[in-house]
């Protein structure tokens, strides 16, 4: 019979998470956190385990930008290795993802224990910050630290790791000490000062070409109603990126979609505002830095941020403000509605631009077969609701539906952050259907992307969690290949297989249907989402580079010459 002392550090280590309000864990076992598994489990935590690590961090950082509460990860030594990729990712999207980590014990670290590496060393450039626990009483004020740390300014994923003798060590009851969360975290947003609220309203209000882009900080909270209201007062049009999409509906009149100018071309008109507010976006290389041509040189920016690092960080802006998003946008809408505002000629040629793109993009969903992607994303289009999710990996077949399928609530369109790691939309998906049973999550893959995470299929099979895969197999790492092809004149290490990927999934207990025509799209759709299970429709695709991939091509060829 199992001996088990009254209060341990993992006692404390699952009331710390408790008070959080913690009850779901990305983890795959490990003997260095063995016996915080087995507390965690007899204090009702449900525990999603995975068939790799990084899938398991991929899970805590779609749970954290979704949900907004912390997402958990726990592994052992050679698992916490296999997370860093994970946790790379996550410190590009902003998730507040807590990692934890077992190790040997502390009196043999240093010596050549079992399986030993320098965990806070490696996890500190892919982290906000990391810990080492050397003592279980410390364990609920490190974790109050580490939450404080993912949260404060830009967010982020924390690391912590806890010794195995740290979790075993027996304390007394009376030593502990618990704050709830408002206890050790601010619950108070910081706004601005009407002065410079004043300015920047003015600013717009002076302008003939004013823009406002939403990045990913205006999703941390539910900033989608004030800033509609915005635009609404302002007729200022709207364009969005990462985790802002759908704050503000796609299908709205004064909202544009996706900052992309590959992909949208009513983005493109970025190059001609002579006013841009950033709310959230960091000036960073997605937007050229904030410098010409992307950004006009005479252009007024207006930042908001609620980290002031970020304020200026590539170009001087005219009113830089530091503070929640929500806020500050609440207040600019008060102080916008002291004016009058009109539509202009400015907002007809974002009309304009989002018409032009329909059409060019309805003349690629023909009927052939092999199909374009553009027809397997408009096929897929007819079944969607507003509440159902859309999960992007990268990739030419990706970016054709992201440039058609449009983004119609919060959170529920998501891309790969900037890092740019393949393979995230499988565990992200299973995440998003973890947090939100009752809507149907799609993923929209390639066969090259796949195979980064597909055995997680299995954990979707056992955690009964059923997404639909559409996966456009062109056979091969299609925008490397068609970047290669037209830069170098050939393809180098970029062919692939045409793997019978649905198989894959049937021998994992999922639903898979292999389509090759058009005829046979719809139908296999309709069967996936019927299914009730983890389902892959694999579809035959042309290989076609996408406009993101041609433009890659584009500046690799100037690049060279």
């Amino acid at each position: 019979m199992a001996i088990r002392p009254s209060l341990t550090g993992s006692h404390l280590l699952a009331k710390s998470l408790q008070l959080e309000g913690i009850e779901n864990v990305f983890t795959l076992a490990g003997d260095h956190i063995l016996p915080a598994m087995d507390v965690m489990n007899d204090q009702n935590f449900k525990f999603i385990d995975t068939r790799h690590e990084q899938a398991a961090v991929h899970m805590a950082d779609a749970w954290g930008r979704i949900t907004g509460r912390a997402g958990v990860s726990m592994y052992t030594t050679p698992g916490f290795s296999n997370a860093i990729p994970g946790l790379s990712a996550a410190l590009h999207s902003e998730s507040p993802v807590l990692s934890i980590s077992g190790s040997a014990a502390l009196n043999e670290l240093g010596r050549g224990a079992t399986q030993e590496i320098d965990q806070i060393g490696m996890a500190k450039p892919t982290t906000k910050g990391a810990w080492l626990v050397t003592d279980a009483l410390r364990i609920p004020d490190t974790i109050a630290h580490a939450l404080r740390v993912a949260y404060s300014g830009r967010r982020g994923p924390v690391h912590i790791t806890i010794p195995i003798d740290v979790q075993q060590q027996v304390i007394q009851e009376q030593d502990t000490d618990f704050y709830l969360p408002n206890q050790h975290r601010s619950n108070s947003v910081m706004t601005a000062t009407s002065a410079l609220v004043k300015e920047a309203i003015c600013l717009l209000k002076a302008s003939q070409r004013p823009i406002i882009i939403a990045g990913n900080a205006a999703s941390y909270r539910d900033s989608g109603p004030v800033l509609q209201q915005l635009i609404e007062t302002t007729r200022i049009p709207l364009i969005t990126e990462g985790d802002a999409r759908g704050l503000v509906p796609d299908d709205h009149p004064y909202c544009f979609g996706l900052l992309d100018p590959n992909l949208n071309s009513a983005s493109r008109l970025l190059s001609k505002a002579d006013a841009v507010v950033l709310l959230g976006r960091k000036q960073d290389y997605i937007i050229r830095y904030a410098m010409p041509p992307v950004i006009a040189a005479d252009a007024k920016i207006i930042q908001v941020d609620p980290s002031e690092s970020e304020i200026g960080r590539n170009r001087g802006v005219a009113v830089g403000i530091v503070g929640d998003i929500q806020s500050v946008v609440a207040q600019m809408d008060k102080e916008a509605g002291k004016h009058s505002w009109k539509d202009d000629e400015w907002i007809q040629e974002f009309e304009a631009e989002r018409e032009l793109q329909n059409k060019s993009l309805d003349t690629l969903a023909v009927y052939e077969t092999p199909m374009h992607a553009t027809l397997v994303h408009k096929t897929l289009q007819s079944f969607l609701k507003a509440d159902d999710f859309l999960i992007f990996d990268a990739g030419d077949f990706c970016h054709f539906g992201r440039a058609l399928l449009p983004a119609l609530k919060p959170k529920r369109w998501m891309y790969f952050p900037p890092l740019g790691m393949l393979g995230l939309s499988l565990p992200t998906a299973l995440a998003a259907k973890l947090a939100y049973p009752q809507s149907r999550v799609f993923i929209l893959t390639g066969d090259g992307s796949i195979g980064m995470n597909i055995m997680e299929f299995d954990t979707a099979v056992r955690h009964k969690l059923p997404i639909v895969a559409i996966l456009g197999n062109d056979a091969a790492w299609g925008i490397d290949r068609q970047i290669q092809i037209r830069v170098y004149g050939k393809p180098v290490s970029t062919d692939l297989l045409p793997t019978r990927y649905d198989q894959v999934i049937q021998g994992l207990g999922g639903c898979g249907i292999h389509v090759k025509t058009p005829k046979d799209l719809s139908p296999a759709i309709e069967k996936a989402i019927n299914s009730n299970q983890p389902s892959l429709v694999n579809v035959d695709v042309q290989r076609a580079i996408s406009p993101r991939g041609e433009a890659a091509a584009e500046r690799l060829l100037r690049e060279s010459t």
